[in-house]
């Protein structure tokens, strides 16, 4: 029975650590020496063509996804994305705390072009020729699993509402290189004009 046990707990323990390992978080550039820089490369590989570059200070670096060894991190750099070493990133604390957005929160989308930012009171919601829409934030649900990004959001003004569902997914924004590891979609509602869906994808990166 001993045995059984404990071959129940060595099968769990993985589990229960990759259950906190959701993405996208936010990490900080760490055992970098001051005058250096991180090497951002083209890919997980460390004789790959180095693309850019990080400072030794650099914070909030958004890791979007890992590779299959799990020894390096996919992060955006400029206006591309490539990859690092994983050793020299440390994870700042959970962004993601339950019933929660985080505060650096941006999503946006194009046709139609559309963005959504969390700010201290709620939401903004803004559009071209349009004038922006501060949302109070109604409602922000998760599924129970601690640390995963996945989202539903209702938020509104006296104008209608907007309703978003938030999760996981590799997305792109069709206008740049830049990686994106959530995808959002919106629902607005009203009475002052028909009811649309907006896609998109969104950044926690400060």
């Amino acid at each position: 029975m001993l045995r059984i046990l404990l071959t129940g707990l060595v099968l769990a323990a993985p589990l229960a650590v990759q259950a906190q390992d959701y993405l996208p978080n936010l990490f900080d550039v760490t055992v970098v020496e001051t005058w250096d820089k991180l090497n951002v490369r083209e890919a997980p590989d460390g004789q790959a063509k180095i693309i850019g570059r990080l400072a030794s200070t650099a914070k909030g670096v958004e890791l979007l996804d890992r590779d299959a060894s799990g020894k390096w991190g996919l992060v955006n750099v400029g206006e591309t994305t490539g990859w690092v070493a994983l050793r020299f990133l440390k994870p700042q604390a959970t962004v993601w705390k339950p019933a929660e957005l985080p505060l650096a929160l941006r999503c946006s989308g194009t046709e139609p072009f559309w963005s959504v930012k969390t700010v201290q009171k709620g939401l903004i919601f803004s559009e071209p020729d349009a004038p922006e829409r501060q949302l109070s934030l109604r409602k922000v649900m998760d599924r129970g699993i601690e640390g995963e990004p996945t989202r539903g959001i209702i938020a509104g003004d006296d104008k209608g509402r907007l309703t978003a569902f938030m999760r996981p997914e590799q997305c792109s924004d069709g206008m740049s290189d830049r990686g994106h590891a959530l995808a959002v979609s919106v629902i607005l509602d009203g009475q002052e004009q028909p009811s649309r869906m907006l896609t998109g994808c969104c950044s926690i990166a400060p």
